[in-house]
């Protein structure tokens, strides 16, 4: 609870056995006003092959399952599963992320954002915190993002929080790598107020999915650049035609 505001927490999670455990534990750990900040955490195992679900479980999670692989496809199983709240947390499940960080979130969402970005490039990255094609791709995606909607974006975050009801008018969809990119721009198209707030990262633990291998960086790069140009398709043909309205799922009138 913050503030008066239920708030849960959700944790998409693939053969992350090695740091499920801390990283619930260290949710469930944070307080506001005496008492346990977040009042539902949500893990979804997204296809593991380790013990990511009952680690998660046995660490105090509601642990629902996504077979089919996919960060947003993940992202949504979890959303479906929520708990009346004000407002949602999206928190990596490998370790990489400092939950101390988490408070300033909500702080600028109790104070009108709607979606509150946690910004590697305004805080600090340890060392091996971020992969080349990492730091690469997220700058030209943010690059990309400044320029179409002339609006400062630094980082698609590690951590981000969204208002409840932002997240619902929001419809994602996206089931792949394109669901980070697909929030900001979808937002930014909506006209919502979004905040970054700077975070620390560290290295993950264990070998990531993305950045460890070629496959792996071309379908994140395909995914999240492909959702912000398609986008700002949208905002332009919104631009060229206001009174159009354009439905947000497939970009056409």
């Amino acid at each position: 609870m913050f503030a008066g505001h239920p708030i849960s927490a959700l944790v998409p999670a693939l053969n992350e056995a090695r740091t499920i455990s801390s990283v619930v534990a260290e949710l469930r750990a944070l307080q506001h006003d005496e008492q346990p900040l977040l009042d539902q955490i949500i893990v979804c195992d997204n296809g593991s092959r380790d013990d990511t679900a009952a680690r998660a479980q046995a660490a105090g999670a509601v642990v629902v399952s996504e077979p089919q692989r996919g960060y947003g496809a993940a992202c949504q199983r979890a959303a479906a599963a929520l708990a009346p709240c004000s407002a949602v947390l999206y928190v990596d499940a490998d370790g990489s992320v400092d939950v101390q960080d988490i408070p300033p979130l909500l702080s600028r969402w109790q104070d009108g954002a709607d979606l509150v970005i946690g910004s590697r490039r305004l805080g600090t990255v340890l060392p091996g915190g971020m992969s080349v094609p990492q730091r690469l791709g997220n700058r030209l995606a943010c690059a990309l993002m400044s320029l179409v909607w002339r609006q400062p974006v630094t980082d698609l975050g590690p951590l981000r929080l969204i208002d409840r009801r932002a997240l619902t008018d929001l419809h994602m969809c996206d089931r792949g790598y394109g669901w980070t990119a697909e929030m900001q721009c979808k937002a930014l198209n909506a006209g919502l107020r979004i905040d970054e707030v700077p975070v620390t990262v560290a290295p993950r633990i264990g070998r990531s999915r993305i950045s460890g291998n070629l496959r792996g960086i071309a379908a994140a790069g395909y995914g999240i650049l492909g959702m912000v140009l398609r986008q700002a398709a949208i905002r332009y043909r919104r631009v060229l035609d206001p009174t159009v309205s354009i439905d947000t799922r497939t970009g056409e009138p």
